[in-house]
C-alpha cells in the first residue's frame, strides 16, 4: 500500500466534539448563554436574528442532549422556560472564551469589531 493509501486514524476526541458542536448556531447558542445571560428562548432567537425557531429548538436539544445546557420549565402562563449551563457547559467557557478573542485577533472581518 501506498503511504497515500494508508489509512490515517482519525482523532476520536476531535471527532467527537465536531459531532456535539457542529451545528450551525451552538457556540454562539453557548456564548450568549454564558457570556451575555440570554437564557430565554425568545431572547436567543432575537439576538441570533436568522435563526428559524425550529433550528433553535433543535440546536437547544441537541446541547442538553449532549449534556451541555440545561432546560427549566417553570411551568407558568404564558409559558417560561430558561436555559442554563451545565458543568460541562461551564467547562468550555474558557475555550469559547479563547475562540472569540482568537477570532478577533485574527479574523479580518472581525478586527475592530466586537459581538
Amino acid at each position: 500500500m501506498r503511504k497515500t493509501e494508508q489509512a490515517v486514524e482519525r482523532c476520536k476526541t476531535m471527532s467527537t466534539l465536531q459531532k456535539i458542536l457542529g451545528g450551525k448556531w451552538k457556540l454562539e447558542i453557548l456564548y450568549y448563554i454564558a457570556f451575555h445571560d440570554i437564557r430565554r428562548f425568545g431572547a436567543l432567537r432575537r439576538q441570533l436574528g436568522e435563526i428559524t425557531e425550529s433550528s433553535l429548538t433543535k440546536q437547544l436539544r441537541e446541547l442538553e442532549a449532549d449534556g451541555f445546557l440545561v432546560r427549566h420549565d417553570f411551568h407558568e402562563v404564558p409559558p417560561r422556560v430558561e436555559y442554563t449551563l451545565t458543568e460541562l457547559g461551564g467547562s468550555f467557557m474558557d475555550v469559547i472564551a479563547y475562540m472569540k478573542t482568537w477570532g478577533d485577533t485574527n479574523l479580518p472581518e472581525n478586527r475592530h469589531r466586537s459581538i
